[in-house]
């Protein structure tokens, strides 16, 4: 899945990139490679930025981020990933690692013209669909890559089920 989600992003080096749900941070170590490519000149990297809600998974993912030799290139920060964060957009691209009921609006916004985001979008068990999301215009295009099953977003623009503490 991860393979997969990286090749729906396009991603080139240079490029600002956002995660919502850092993990285990591994996912966003394999962006960094990417977009910041160990072996290229440090004045063309891109960066990384991936959220994480739930605080020990955040520094899990740091711990992980910082031993892998990351962590120049990927900052974690614990916070409500469905609200994006703002104060670095827009962003080249999003990944979102959790099924979200439709697509959050604040990661509409703050996505980049000619962006791309990639999320799974649908109910709160086993199904939902993934989608490659592009930014034209203003206009927001959506590309069905199939079925798959991710845990579900929390937060403000999370399943309803788990915004009761976000709202």
């Amino acid at each position: 899945m991860v393979a997969i989600m990286n090749e729906a992003l396009e991603l080139e080096v240079s490029q600002k990139v956002l995660e919502i749900g850092a993990g285990s941070g591994w996912h966003a170590c394999t962006i960094a490679e990417i977009v910041a490519p160990s072996k290229g000149p440090k004045d063309r990297w891109g960066h990384v930025y991936t959220l994480e809600i739930i605080e020990s998974l955040a520094k899990f993912a740091m711990e992980n981020i910082e031993k892998a030799g990351y962590a120049d290139r990927v900052t974690v920060i614990c916070r409500d990933g469905s609200l994006g964060l703002a104060e670095k957009a827009p962003y080249d691209r999003i990944i979102v690692t959790a099924a979200a009921p439709d697509i959050p609006k604040p990661l509409i916004e703050q996505l980049k013209d000619g962006g791309i985001m990639v999320i799974p979008v649908g109910g709160l068990h086993l199904f939902q669909t993934l989608y490659k999301v592009r930014k034209l215009g203003g206009k927001i295009f959506k590309e069905n890559l199939g079925g798959v099953a991710f845990v579900p977003l929390t937060g403000r623009f999370g399943h309803r089920l788990y915004r009761e503490n976000f709202e």
